[in-house]
C-alpha cells in the first residue's frame, strides 16, 4: 500500500523547477490538473492558481498547499567565472556543499557547489557557515559564463525523487508532496455538499506571501476577478497543507521528534504562525478516526504555514491543517513515507466530502 498514488505526478512535481516568485513551471503543472479536476481556474497577479468545484451550498472551504521551493538568486558573477548568491528561503549552509545545482540563465546549466577538498584543510574553518559565502562553479571560462548567466537567474537545486524503501526521497517535497495531495483530493472528490477553491499558492518560503493575498482578496465580491488581478475567494472555513518535521532519527530526543514516519498524516495543533481553530482540529481528528485513517497530532515549535494567510487577513476565518510528517526538511533528499502520503489524501478528501456548511466551528 506504500505507494498507492500518482507516484509518475509526484515525481514530475518535484523534479520541476520553481523558486519563490518564479514558480512558472511548477504551475503549469498544477494549473493543468486543476482544469481536469474542476469547474474553473483562475489565477491572480502574485501567480496563485485557484480551481473551484462549485457545490450546491454557498458555503465555501479554501484548501490550499504551496508550490513554490527553496532557491537562491545570482547576486554577483566573479571575475573568474564563479557565481555569488542570494538565497530564497530557508537554508542551511552546511548541506550545500559539494551539491549539484541548475542555473536557469539563457538555458538551463548544471553547476556544482564548491568545496574545497580536505586535504589541503589545515584545520576546521571558524564560525557558522553562511549561504553568501558558497559559490557555484559552471566549468566554464569566465566569458562564457558572462554570456549564459546575469545577476537575478534563478538557481535550483539538481536531484531526482525516487522510492526508497516504504519511502519518498528527493528534493522539493516541502511543499510539492502536499500539493500533490491537494490535486489528488481535486481529482477524487465528487459532488461536494459545499464550494471547494483548491488553491496553490505562491512566495510560502519567504513570508507565506501568496496565501496572505488570497486571503486579503475576500474584501472584494467572492468569487470575482478585480482589475487589479486579484482571485477573490472569501472562504467560510479555510485548509493548509504543508510538510512537517519528523525528526525521528537517531540522537534526537523523542520529545523533539514532532511526527514520526509511518504513523499516519498529521492534523496541527500550532506552529510558530498559528493556533488552528480547536473545533476545526477535532473534526479532522473525529473524521480520521470514523474513516479508520491513521493520523497523529502535531506541534510544531517553530515554522509557519499557509494556514496563517487566511486566518485573520481578512477579518477571523476558522482554520485547520493538515500535514505530511518529513524527514531532513530544506535538503534534497527530503523523506516521507508513502502510506503518510495516502494518509493525507483520503483524510482531506473526506473531511471535505462531510463537510456541508453546518458544522459550527464558531469558538
Amino acid at each position: 500500500m506504500a505507494f498507492d498514488f500518482d507516484f509518475d505526478l509526484l515525481r514530475d512535481l518535484t523534479e520541476t523547477s520553481g523558486v519563490p516568485g518564479y514558480e512558472d513551471r511548477v504551475r503549469d503543472l498544477a494549473r493543468e490538473e486543476l482544469e481536469a479536476n474542476t469547474d474553473r481556474v483562475r489565477t491572480d497577479a502574485m501567480g496563485n492558481v485557484v480551481g473551484t468545484v462549485e457545490g450546491d451550498s454557498e458555503y465555501s472551504v479554501a484548501v490550499a498547499a504551496h508550490m513554490d521551493e527553496i532557491g537562491f538568486m545570482v547576486k554577483h558573477i566573479t571575475d573568474d567565472g564563479f557565481l555569488k548568491i542570494d538565497a530564497l528561503g530557508g537554508w542551511d549552509a552546511r548541506v550545500l556543499r559539494a551539491q549539484r545545482v541548475v542555473v536557469h540563465g539563457e538555458e538551463d546549466i548544471t553547476g556544482v557547489f564548491g568545496s574545497v577538498p580536505p586535504h589541503t584543510l589545515d584545520e576546521e574553518p571558524d564560525g557558522e557557515e553562511e549561504v553568501g559565502d558558497r559559490v557555484v562553479d559552471l566549468g566554464r571560462d569566465a566569458e562564457t559564463v558572462e554570456e549564459l548567466v546575469s545577476v537575478g537567474d534563478i538557481v535550483t537545486m539538481e536531484q531526482s525523487t525516487v522510492k526508497m524503501g516504504d519511502s519518498v526521497t528527493g528534493k522539493a517535497l516541502d511543499d510539492r508532496v502536499c500539493l500533490f495531495a491537494m490535486l489528488e483530493a481535486a481529482r477524487e472528490i465528487e459532488n461536494p455538499d459545499v464550494t471547494i477553491h483548491f488553491c496553490a499558492t505562491v512566495q510560502e518560503e519567504v513570508g507565506l506571501r501568496g496565501a496572505t493575498a488570497l486571503g486579503s482578496a475576500g474584501r472584494a465580491r467572492a468569487g470575482s476577478r478585480t482589475q487589479s488581478g486579484n482571485v477573490d475567494i472569501d472562504p467560510d472555513l479555510a485548509v493548509a497543507l504543508d510538510v512537517t518535521i519528523a525528526s525521528d532519527i537517531p540522537g534526537v530526543s523523542e520529545d523533539k521528534h514532532v511526527t514520526k514516519l509511518g504513523e499516519g498524516t498529521a492534523i496541527k495543533l500550532k506552529d510558530s504562525s498559528v493556533i488552528t481553530t480547536p473545533k476545526v482540529h477535532k473534526r479532522l481528528t473525529s473524521v480520521a478516526e470514523d474513516e479508520g485513517i491513521d493520523h497523529q497530532l502535531e506541534v510544531l515549535p517553530s515554522g509557519g504555514t499557509d494556514t496563517a494567510g487566511f486566518q485573520n487577513t481578512n477579518g477571523a476565518t476558522p482554520v485547520g491543517a493538515i500535514s505530511i510528517p518529513t524527514r531532513y526538511l530544506h535538503t534534497v533528499t527530503e523523506t516521507a513515507n508513502g502510506d503518510d502520503i495516502r494518509s493525507t489524501i483520503d483524510l482531506l478528501t473526506a473531511f471535505l466530502e462531510s463537510e456541508d456548511g453546518e458544522h459550527d466551528y464558531s469558538l
